[in-house]
């Protein structure tokens, strides 16, 4: 099994997402709808890529 608590690209990958998480909500407040979509779906897809 794979222990992905100690692997250093992985906790990055995972804290990179949560923080376009949250820039992308703050996009939306301003009604930038469009690039928040976009934003979101293209950097929370090295997270996936990373497993």
């Amino acid at each position: 099994m794979i222990n992905f608590e100690n692997n250093p690209l992985i906790q990055k990958t995972v804290q990179f997402s949560l923080d376009i998480i949250e820039f992308c909500e703050l996009l939306e407040e301003k009604r930038k709808f469009v690039i928040a979509k976009q934003l979101l779906r293209s950097a929370t897809s090295i997270g996936a890529n990373a497993f």
